[in-house]
């Protein structure tokens, strides 16, 4: 059977479309190849995702660009989509499946081609019969992306990109360098004694913003919440050279400084918000620590956790159960110390405990 370009890409090829975007820019291409006179098009899935509902990708057929646009879950309805198509000219729109959780694809033509506002019905004709032979390939796409975004949301963006590579045999992984941080708050277990249940996990969500959001600002990843606690890591970049090594080590270890920093205005900002409220303070304890760790697959044979391991994770640990008995909320190993320019007022060595060597602490000025 002889198809047209487009409806022939979408049989033999869309459906390993690297991604939405590439998906649309390369139909939109091809669509303007067999003469469709188009000036953009659009792609919306619907993401099982905390905080983003939907994406958009938008793409201008003069250029051949493709911008993303998002819909975020707490906001009110948006039609980014056809708001952006309704700019170029008429719109032609389709929802590709029975749901209204199903993929959008839209397309703007050229008012001079089209006349009062539509497609011309030829080309309306055309554009169902591709929307018709894109329902294939668009499920196996945004069944890609909800997995994605799925793994992103419990893994974190760079374990969910290894686990979808493939890396899913227990004991795989790699050594890497990266700045750790660990923190948790105090007193967490009286605190949940006298308050609603309810109430605790919105604290919890507050004090987790606060923190993982300063982590991914940064560039970090948190790599696990346990209870009140978060682990995340600044991994180093790779490099070619010792120049770019010693480079790679430093910028992880300012990274962790800005984001332990960020996260200590966070929560100063969100104890004024809860004593205007009438509730007490949240006094936490974070600590940076720099190394190598395994990174990778461990677990049981059926149920397995992406997560890093060894004796770095172990001092970072350790060194953020010294906050309390030193009255600091920020503790920094001489690890990190060496990898900053930043100003850091030094506490001495300190023995951690199941930490053979004495530890050289530091913390923030300001602490």
């Amino acid at each position: 059977m002889d198809l047209p370009s487009p409806l022939a890409w979408l049989v033999d090829e869309a459906g390993a479309s690297p991604g939405p975007e590439r998906f649309l820019a390369e139909l939109g291409r091809r669509l303007l190849a067999d003469g469709l006179p188009l000036s953009g098009g659009t792609l919306t899935l619907s993401v099982p995702h905390p905080i983003i509902a939907r994406r958009t990708w938008l793409w201008r057929a003069e250029t051949g660009a493709v911008i993303e646009a998002l819909a975020f879950a707490a906001a009110p309805q948006s039609e980014a989509g056809r708001d952006w198509l309704t700019g170029l000219g008429p719109v032609w729109e389709k929802r590709i499946g029975p749901s209204q959780d199903s993929p959008m694809l839209g397309w703007a033509g050229i008012d001079n081609r089209a006349g009062a506002g539509a497609f011309a019905p030829a080309d309306a004709d055309r554009l169902r019969e591709v929307a018709r032979f894109a329902a294939a390939p668009l499920a196996a796409l945004a069944a890609r992306e909800a997995r994605a975004a799925l793994l992103e949301a419990y893994l974190g963006r760079r374990s969910a990109a290894r686990v979808q590579a493939g890396e899913l045999a227990r004991g795989t992984g790699e050594t890497i360098r990266a700045a750790l941080l660990c923190a948790d708050l105090r007193d967490f277990t009286a605190l949940s004694e006298v308050t609603e249940p309810h109430a605790m996990i919105a604290t919890l969500d507050a004090w987790f913003d606060r923190v993982a959001g300063a982590v991914h600002a940064f560039g970090g990843e948190v790599l696990k919440f346990m209870g009140d606690g978060v682990l995340a890591i600044f991994p180093v970049t790779a490099a070619s050279d010792e120049a770019d090594a010693a480079r790679g080590d430093r910028e992880a270890c300012e990274a962790a400084l800005r984001a332990v920093a960020a996260s200590r205005a966070g929560m100063a900002h969100l104890d004024k918000v809860r004593q205007a409220q009438g509730l007490a303070p949240l006094p936490f304890g974070a600590a940076l620590h720099f190394g190598e760790i395994l990174w990778g697959n461990i677990g049981a044979a059926d149920r397995l956790d992406f997560t890093a391991i060894g004796p770095a994770v172990n001092l970072v640990s350790r060194l953020e159960g010294l906050c309390k008995p030193l009255g600091r909320s920020v503790l920094i190993s001489g690890a990190v110390a060496a990898n900053t320019a930043t100003a850091l007022t030094p506490l001495g060595e300190h023995t951690l405990r199941g930490i053979a060597d004495p530890c050289a602490v530091f913390t923030l000025p300001a602490d």
